[in-house]
């Protein structure tokens, strides 16, 4: 690793030989007896650090940093002065415009090298810093392209069943995750919404994906999915948790298992509205052995699953006011007046807008999934 450079930029000579013999035993050093020397030889090999007279000819130290900043801003610079006059007001200047110290001449030897020495260890300190956030930034952006990949398409249709997902993470990585499966029993989803964000949260995801894909030997039973589900919270660290809903459709029926999670909203074709609230609590460790009871209701052609989590319901306007579940449902009710046949797209897009309209641009607090699941 390369030795720190230094201009000095005074239009003594003898300051500049004494600076020069300070400090070039322990850095590599350039002179200058001008500012405009000093720019060649800052164009030629960028300083570090640039030690800088104020009262100089061409230009003051002060416009001499600037120059030298536009070049590179991450330079530091130290402002001497050899005027009593007015060095309080020079050396807020400094302070205003980005110097890292002032010096008044004549000064110490070992306040000169120990100033320096100060100025390089926090230039190594910030490189340091910046590179460990640009390796979290890296990791973070696997770790987000990991959980995109765990998503499923936003719309599939097969076997008489139509599924429409929107996936809107509250920052890096979520902690919610939705994923659906087609097969010869008819369809299965599953929505959890995991305690937290960040790292942890989006590995429990991908524990969920995990656990609904061998679920599929059971043909994707609730109970089953919520039982694997509840199995891989013993991995959790202490105090995670997550709320989960289980759906299989098959037929003209519905089986849902909700563990702790906002109710789940059945649309009939003829406009009724149906809470499917929770049968079994929270997914955590602490609550063993694990119950879920399916709950079936029917699900002819035409009817709907509004399937969502806490990020809808909870998302605030600019008065702090939430969305809410009765608005949901006044928004589903006045969308399915509107509308004869099931159309789980249509319905989606009028939510989305209708939540955009309540926060009118207001970010989101948490993640948000929805899913629209018609019986066609």
């Amino acid at each position: 690793m390369g030795r720190d450079r230094i201009l000095v930029v005074d239009d003594e000579p003898g300051m500049l030989r004494s600076i020069e013999r300070i400090l070039a035993p322990h850095y590599d050093v350039q002179v200058a007896g001008t500012p405009s020397r000093g720019l060649e030889l800052a164009a030629d090999t960028p300083p570090d650090l640039a030690i800088l007279d104020v009262r100089m000819p061409e230009m003051d130290g002060f416009a001499l940093m600037a120059r030298l900043l536009e070049r590179d801003p991450r330079m530091d610079a130290i402002m001497m002065t050899g005027s009593a006059d007015e060095r309080d007001a020079r050396m807020v200047r400094a302070i205003r415009e980005r110097a890292f110290f002032f010096l008044t001449k004549p000064f110490d030897r070992e306040v000169l090298l120990t100033l320096v020495e100060r100025c390089m260890d926090l230039r190594r300190l910030d490189a340091e810093n910046r590179a460990h956030v640009s390796r979290i930034e890296r990791e973070l952006e696997a770790a987000r392209a990991f959980q995109q990949s765990l998503l499923p398409e936003p719309h599939a249709l097969q076997g008489g069943f139509e599924v429409v997902v929107h996936y809107q993470p509250g920052g890096e990585l979520g902690g919610d995750f939705c994923d659906y499966h087609f097969g010869d029993f008819g369809f299965g989803l599953v929505m959890v919404d995991v305690s937290g964000h960040g790292a942890t949260a989006a590995m429990q995801t991908g524990m969920v994906k995990l656990a609904f894909l061998e679920s599929i030997e059971n043909r994707l039973d609730p109970a089953a999915v919520a039982g694997r589900i509840g199995e891989t919270c013993r991995l959790f660290p202490q105090g995670r948790h997550m709320s989960a809903v289980c759906v299989r459709a098959s037929g003209d029926q519905v089986e849902v298992v909700n563990a702790g999670h906002p109710d789940v909203l059945r649309v009939g074709r003829d406009g009724t509205l149906q809470r499917l609230e929770s049968t079994a609590p929270i997914v955590y460790h602490g609550l063993v052995p694990w119950s879920y009871v399916a709950r079936v209701v029917p699900f002819e052609p035409g009817d709907l699953l509004v399937v969502y989590t806490d990020g809808l319901i909870e998302a605030r306007n600019d008065d702090d006011q939430e969305y809410g579940l009765q608005r949901l449902e006044a928004a589903v009710a006045a969308w399915r007046r509107g509308t004869a046949a099931g159309d789980g797209s249509g319905l989606l897009r009028a939510l989305r807008e209708n939540l955009a309209a309540f926060t009118a641009g207001r970010p989101l607090e948490d993640d948000l999934t929805l899913a629209i699941v018609e019986r066609r």
